[in-house]
């Protein structure tokens, strides 16, 4: 099954590290918006900035 993911917005909470980050990055690599969360600012800014640095959005 091909599934089309560019253009899409997900959210992922948990998104600081563990899976939720391996998930924000890949489906960010893929085209998607993604919208992320978790307890640990300073770990999501880094996550933000990695995402960014990768061409996603």
């Amino acid at each position: 099954m091909d599934i089309k993911l560019s253009g899409k917005v997900v959210v992922i909470t948990g998104a600081s590290s563990g899976i939720g980050k391996a998930t924000a990055m890949l489906l960010a690599t893929q085209g998607c918006k993604v919208v992320i969360g978790a307890r640990r600012a300073d770990a999501l800014q880094n996550l933000a900035l990695e995402i960014t640095e990768l061409g996603g959005a």
